[in-house]
């Protein structure tokens, strides 16, 4: 049985997979913005994952509770995007203060527990935008590769104190995350809405695919096959997936104009 934490877990795929470890007999704390537990089913703590007060609080509570942990799972984030030219910088500001640097206060404020324990699994929660970097998302994808790149060298850096690293890249399903979308650029936004509302898979599809690979300690999770075809055809087809990202660029474009005009 291990000690987990888990952020941005009222909803999505952080309420799937505290669901996921609560069913297999794990203790978890659950965590996200608000004040109390929005269901009551697990023990929670409020954490605002750009407040170093509130992490350093949460590594306080889960020595004085639990004597340490076992993996911390860095799931909180919002869905962003949109044309270079269109998006604000303050919505820059807010998606990398959130995307990547919550993560960043996350394993700063664990390693040091992980590595006086000599153990301990993080787990970062990215995205297929983090492996693959579709036209319109630049602030996503920039923000979710540097996950993925934060995550590989924490994979070798902690290795010798006995702290495994994994990293998540889902592609798009079926969640609340799409409630999170504002901004500047609305023809992209809708788009993005409609790829995550019309999904056919559910955040718990994704949280049974993220659970096994942290059971299997395994760094790069992809965990449906949407995200691993695209991976696979950007590392081994590159001419085939330009040409595709291109189209997606074209249509993206038409439907702007058609908006924006």
């Amino acid at each position: 049985m291990s000690r987990v934490l888990v952020t941005g877990a009222a909803s999505g795929l952080g309420a799937a997979l505290v669901a996921r470890f609560v069913a297999e007999g794990h203790q978890v704390l659950s965590t996200d913005l608000a004040e109390d537990s929005p269901d009551g089913g697990t023990t929670y703590l409020k954490l605002d994952v750009r407040s170093p007060d509130d992490w350093d609080a949460a590594v306080a509570w889960c020595e004085q509770n639990w004597g340490g942990l076992d993996i911390l799972v860095n799931n909180a984030g919002i869905a962003t995007g949109g044309r270079i030219d269109v998006e604000t910088l303050d919505e820059w500001d807010r998606v990398v203060d959130i995307n990547l640097m919550g993560v960043v206060r996350g394993c700063r404020a664990f390693v040091p527990l992980f590595k006086q324990q000599r153990s301990g699994q993080i787990v970062n929660t990215a995205s297929a935008a983090g492996l693959v970097h579709p036209p319109m998302m630049s602030s996503y994808n920039t923000v979710k590769a540097g996950v993925v790149a934060l995550s590989e060298t924490l994979s070798h850096e902690l290795h010798p104190y006995g702290v495994s690293v994994s990293v998540a890249c889902p592609s798009f399903f079926r969640t609340n995350l799409a409630d999170s979308i504002r901004g500047a650029d609305s023809a992209m936004g809708a788009t993005a809405r409609q790829l995550i509302e019309k999904s056919p898979r559910t955040a718990d599809d994704i949280a049974a695919a993220v659970l096994d690979g942290i059971k299997k300690k395994r760094f790069l999770i992809i965990p449906d096959r949407p995200a691993a075809l695209a991976w696979r055809t950007k590392r081994f087809a590159r001419p085939l997936y330009d040409r595709q990202m291109r189209k997606i660029a074209a249509r993206a474009r038409q439907r702007a104009e058609g908006k924006d005009g």
